[in-house]
């Protein structure tokens, strides 16, 4: 067994990222790793529900193990297994982000030497603190798919705070080898997709239509060419989502939106509406949302890349440090360019 790796989880954005990012490139790498001061300076510090899953599911699917994987723990170690399932279930029992726990997922299934298939029963499809479903498909796999990832999505059902209740299944192909990303020049705005979403119970209430009134009243005046998209679903507790894609000749941008109790439906499309504005402005080839969760990915792709990007934020400058810890080679940043140089 390789030496294990310390991280201090007290660096940079102090939160469950770290465990995701390190405990995947633990698989990956073969590398056990020690993650210490976990969420130390939180309102609830230690580990909380959904990292536990996460940290289950990933031991599960290699069949490795994990120390101090309990509620509240401080320090875990976590010891990577060499022979991975084809197929795993997880169980979310509370409604935590379905994403969150694809994002740890995902990396082991591409480098895996078979095709595995991930079943999801219960948390939430679009919740708080979390990438959308929307976005989470039409963005992030987007590029996912450029690098020569293969993954496919079956939503059964959606699910939304505080009851969850999302039901997904994922199969993934796996790569031998990614292609790497190099995103400096937009190009011309082909569309915008924007899709809203909401549980059949709000549909009496026109919660979706009202969300995407607030989208077109900002981006109304710009006279874009944007596709509409309005959904309702069947779900265990009423929420609604919105999704702004915009598509550009070499790259696509995103932005999403959650629904919130007492804030109307037209405003919650006119936030994301202005976010979308705002990374437009950028002409950055990745918006600051994508930036920390591709950034493994680049690392792991066969060569070197170059991205644009509009914000360099401390969930990326985070992901680059554990990253750096794990595999051979350095990010350097240039204004708004972020390079990774394989060693």
């Amino acid at each position: 067994m390789a030496k294990i790796i310390n991280i201090d989880g007290l660096y940079g954005s102090e939160g469950g990222q770290v465990l995701r990012t390190a405990c995947s490139l633990a698989v990956i790498t073969k590398k056990p790793c020690c993650i210490f001061n976990i969420r130390k300076n939180r309102p609830s510090p230690g580990l909380m529900p959904q990292h536990l899953i996460a940290l289950q599911s990933l031991a599960n699917i290699c069949n490795g193990k994990v120390e101090g994987n309990f509620l509240g723990s401080d320090k875990i170690n976590f010891y990577p297994g060499f022979n991975y399932k084809n197929k795993i279930s997880v169980k979310i029992p509370t409604a935590e982000s379905v994403v969150l726990i694809l994002q740890s997922l995902l990396p082991v299934c591409i480098f895996s030497d078979q095709e595995t298939e991930i079943e999801i029963n219960g948390g939430a499809t679009d919740t708080f603190f979390a990438p959308t479903f929307d976005y989470f498909i039409y963005v992030f796999l987007n590029f996912l798919t450029k690098m020569g990832g293969r993954v496919e999505i079956n939503i059964l059902r959606r699910g939304y705070y505080p009851q969850g209740g999302a039901k997904v299944k994922i199969k993934v192909n796996p790569v031998l080898k990614l292609k790497p990303l190099n995103l400096t020049q937009r190009d011309n705005l082909k569309r915008i997709l924007a899709i809203s979403g909401a549980s059949s119970s709000l549909k009496e209430q026109k919660i979706a239509e009202r969300q995407m009134a607030g989208i077109n009243e900002i981006l109304g005046k710009f006279k874009l060419p944007i596709e509409e998209r309005v959904e309702y679903y069947e779900t265990q507790c009423p929420g609604s989502q919105v999704c702004l894609i915009a598509e550009f000749e070499n790259t696509m941008i995103g932005v999403d939106n959650l629904g919130k109790l007492g804030k109307k439906a037209e405003i919650i499309g006119q936030e994301v509406a202005l976010d979308l504005l705002k990374e437009q402005k950028t002409e950055a080839c990745l918006d600051k949302y994508l930036t920390d969760q591709i950034l493994p990915y680049l690392a792991l792709a066969n060569g070197a890349s170059k991205v644009t990007v509009s914000e360099i934020t401390n969930h990326c400058k985070t992901n680059m440090w554990i990253i750096e810890k794990f595999l051979e080679g350095r990010f350097i940043i240039n204004g708004n360019l972020i390079a990774w140089s394989p060693r």
